[in-house]
């Protein structure tokens, strides 16, 4: 399910991220005088260690690469207990409550930070991306509805500008989560300008697990279908070649590589008459697609070139900067309204995935190149944050609950109550890690 690649590209990935989450942790404890006994990536039983510093700090590697953990001098635990008078003023529990949120919170705020200066980075160096220009749709659709066309392009969101096919994507899944109007400003390929609306009334409709923008009938133009190799098969023997320009099947036109594809795997079997362009002159053939017994799927053994209109606008940290903070920042938001519509039931429990899912997009971003790769990382990291800041017990989050009771009351929560807290909450973690392992396993598959 997963191979070695996918489980390297995962390691890659996450790695870093959880070094960087406790690394937060160790630095603001350091700087409030807590003194750190153990640093340790992974958990469970330890695998490498060495000690370091003043205080010896023990920095290891643990068994099970799926978290990590900073260890302090703690009271409650009498193995890490205070012993000598210089100790116990360095003792975690000893310090007041704005240090020790300062210490839990660093954690998650270190994954933020890291989001926006990989983002920041990723927007100076450009990232390509499809540009906003549609591709025809049907009749039908919500978009054609609505007075879009093919060949315009999409400038603006309900106000938020957009260049590129992942900002409009974005914008549409706000628009659906909070179930308003989806108002797009649109230039035309002559100049003109005009806004098309997709009412609330449709958008309240668009499930955020399905391809909305599919839905809505919105997809990026792409080039003509041309024909690029061709290996022994249905389409060498009916005589393509590469070069061969697609433009109808069975007198119905072929706009790009979507419609080709669509084409031929509803035609197992079934011959179809194509219209071609090779060389500049019009041709005609007739082709037979043949059923793959693998995959199931009718198929010609030729490739297609088809592709979007590309975008890689460089910024300068001036712009680059604000641009990756409002990313974070929205991302982050987007992430809590649908994990808060997960529970209350407005989504499905099948979008809870875990860390085979994570592997699983991991090799696939790996292998699209470094850029994407990248966009991955600051995107599990600010996951990673938003998951940690959750008021569950055991959690970063469960723990800045206690603390801010703590502000609220004058003093700790008993004792008492903090274990029973942590008991449910490792239960709920446990039925959490299940459910998704359940996700992963079913959508893999």
């Amino acid at each position: 399910m997963i191979g070695f690649q996918k489980l390297f590209a995962f390691l890659l990935a996450i790695g870093p991220l959880i070094l960087f989450h406790e690394l937060g942790h160790y630095a603001v404890a350091r700087l409030c005088g807590v003194k750190v006994l153990r640093f340790s990536i992974g958990m469970g039983k330890i695998v490498w260690s060495r000690r370091f510093g003043a205080d010896q700090t023990e920095w290891a590697i643990s068994a099970l690469p799926l978290g990590g953990y900073v260890k302090f001098l703690d009271n409650r635990d009498p193995a890490t207990a205070a012993t000598t008078e210089a100790d116990a003023a360095r003792e975690f529990t000893g310090q007041n409550v704005w240090r020790r949120i300062a210490i839990v919170a660093a954690g998650p705020v270190a994954n933020f930070i890291l989001a926006i200066a990989m983002f920041t980075g990723l927007y100076m160096h450009g990232m390509p991306d499809a540009a906003t220009k549609l591709r025809y749709m049907p009749e039908t659709s919500a978009a054609w509805q609505a007075g879009l066309r093919e060949g315009q392009r999409i400038t603006a969101v309900n106000g938020v500008a957009v260049s590129a096919w992942s900002d409009l994507r974005f914008e549409v899944l706000k628009a659906a989560l909070d179930k308003t109007d989806i108002r797009f400003d649109v230039l035309e390929a002559g100049g003109g300008r005009f806004s098309a609306t997709i009412p609330a009334k449709v958008s309240a409709t668009l499930n955020v697990e399905s391809d909305m923008l599919g839905i809505l009938g919105l997809a990026a133009q792409r080039s003509p279908a041309v024909i690029g190799e061709v290996k022994e098969g249905a389409g060498k023997r009916a005589g393509l070649k590469a070069g061969d320009q697609v433009t109808a099947i069975d007198g119905k036109a072929v706009h790009d590589n979507i419609d080709l594809i669509k084409a031929i795997r509803a035609a197992p079997g079934r011959p179809l008459n194509m219209t071609l362009v090779r060389g500049g002159q019009p041709l005609a053939l007739v082709l037979t697609p043949e059923l793959d017994p693998a995959s199931k799927n009718a198929m010609i053994q030729a490739e297609v070139i088809s592709t979007p209109e590309m975008v890689s606008v460089p910024a300068g940290l001036a712009s680059a900067l604000p641009r990756a903070a409002g990313t974070v920042w929205e991302q982050g938001v987007m992430q809590l309204k649908m994990i808060g519509k997960i529970i209350t039931g407005a989504l499905s429990w099948k979008n809870v995935t875990g860390v085979l899912t994570i592997a699983d997009y991991a090799g696939q971003t790996a292998s699209a190149g470094a850029i994407v790769f990248l966009s991955f990382i600051a995107m599990i990291s600010i996951s990673l944050g938003v998951m940690n800041l959750l008021p569950i017990p055991v959690l970063d989050g469960g723990h800045l609950l206690y603390y801010s009771l703590e502000v609220l009351t004058g003093r700790p929560l008993p004792e008492r109550i903090l274990d029973y807290a942590q008991r449910a909450g490792v239960i709920m973690l446990v039925m959490l890690m299940t459910l998704a392992l359940f996700n992963d396993v079913v959508r893999l598959l």
